[in-house]
């Protein structure tokens, strides 16, 4: 499977060499005690210290005998001594917009390291003069079609918004991760490529999964192959949010997305119903057999067959996943993910797929959301009310994806 590149040039990205990254190294060199507090004692010894800021990225640990690093499987810079015996340190520039693995070797072991680790591109960073957006919530919906079930949800409103115009509509599917600021970063996304006008005017409706009797529904909202959820969106939901805001009514302005068993939601809502949804971001998305009732109900895990036998839906579909995601008996996360893209080729959907070596992290998702968000909305035009989506010429001309290489 392709590898991700690990070397790439500062200047590229339009982001200067970062302050904080500077500073760390010349405390390792100066104050030992300065940077132990700001990586932590059990970092360093752990062997997972790191920080990061755009490209540049710093890692730390504590070892009696020299390490080696390892970045994404391949030999790292070497690693240099800090002012305090034992503490070790080095710096790389790393790709923005992808997330990286590490390790490190000491006296021929692996140690440490982590996965997932985010690398923010320029847009995730705040950005003087651009307004930001409004959380509207906690709300708390009370579902007819999910009896007795209850949902809490919040709603993102940009600076841009005019009650006097209708906005575009975009829902995501266990929308309480969305709701801290700095740690996803996706506001500031929203923010930074509205005011660029990368993006248009968009009503973001976070939802989580919904409770009944203190039973969490996600998975039987999420992961259950049929209409009922997104029913319970267009019925109940955004008519509650459309009360408060000017909501666009087309689908053409309608997005939905999520992760995981979030991811296969947002495909089933808009695979079954495009006149709700017609654009799609699925990140690390669950086609498995999660709610596969044989006999009864389809699972998931048919998707990449059933897209080659149904007609085609006029739906535009971005896919995220990695080499490290998930294997256990409900499925295989990376296969499933890797079948999904290649009967979206074959059918020839407008449809973009990313590939990394992360796990079933959201972490993937978060660092590439301004070129999901892009692509996603890319020449949408608010005087129009339905588009015919065709594939990008360039990948007719691209080959179906492969497994070419296995880890043993």
């Amino acid at each position: 499977m392709r590898k991700l590149p690990l070397l790439f040039l500062a200047a590229t990205l339009c982001l200067a060499e970062s302050p904080m990254i500077a500073n760390l190294a010349k405390l390792a060199k100066t104050d030992p005690a300065a940077f132990r507090k700001e990586l932590t004692d059990e970092a360093l010894k752990q062997g997972t210290a790191n920080r990061g800021e755009g490209p540049d990225f710093l890692f730390a640990v504590e070892s009696a005998s020299q390490p080696g690093l390892f970045l994404n499987d391949e030999p790292g810079p070497k690693m240099q001594r800090g002012k305090e015996a034992g503490v070790w340190f080095a710096r790389e520039t790393l790709t923005v917009r992808r997330t990286h693995n590490f390790h490190y070797i000491i006296d021929g072991k692996s140690f440490g390291g982590a996965t997932d680790v985010m690398a923010f591109g320029p847009d995730s960073y705040l950005r003087p003069g651009v307004p930001e957006g409004k959380l509207d919530g906690k709300h708390v919906h009370a579902s007819k079609l999910y009896p007795g079930m209850l949902s809490d949800y919040w709603v993102y409103v940009p600076a841009q918004y005019d009650p006097k115009t209708p906005a575009a509509v975009m829902v995501w599917q266990d929308g309480e991760v969305l709701v801290p600021r700095e740690s996803s970063r996706n506001q500031i996304v929203f923010d930074n490529l509205t005011h660029e006008k990368k993006i248009p005017v968009i009503i973001y409706v976070l939802i989580s999964p919904g409770l009944t009797d203190g039973q969490r529904m996600r998975s039987i909202e999420y992961d259950t192959m049929d209409d009922r959820y997104p029913r319970f969106l267009r019925d109940e939901v955004l008519p509650e949010v459309g009360k408060k805001y000017n909501l666009r009514q087309d689908g053409y302005s309608r997005a939905i997305a999520g992760d995981s068993s979030g991811g296969i939601c947002a495909f089933n809502a808009a695979y079954m119903h495009p006149e709700l949804f017609t654009r799609v971001l699925s990140r690390i998305g669950s086609f498995t057999s999660i709610q596969w009732k044989p006999g009864v109900l389809d699972g998931g895990n048919v998707y990449p067959f059933k897209i080659r036998k149904d007609s085609k839906k006029n739906i535009r579909v971005w896919l995220q996943d990695g080499s490290g995601d998930l294997e256990n008996n409900n499925g295989s996360w990376p296969m499933q993910n890797i079948a999904m893209a290649n009967s979206l080729k074959m059918e020839e959907y407008d449809f973009h797929f990313t590939w990394g070596n992360g796990t079933h992290s959201r972490n993937g998702g978060h660092v590439e959301l301004a070129e999901e968000m892009i692509w996603l909305w890319r020449d949408y035009d608010p005087a129009k009310s339905s588009q015919e989506f065709v594939m990008d010429p360039a990948e007719k001309e691209k080959p179906y994806f492969r497994v070419n290489a296995l880890n043993r």
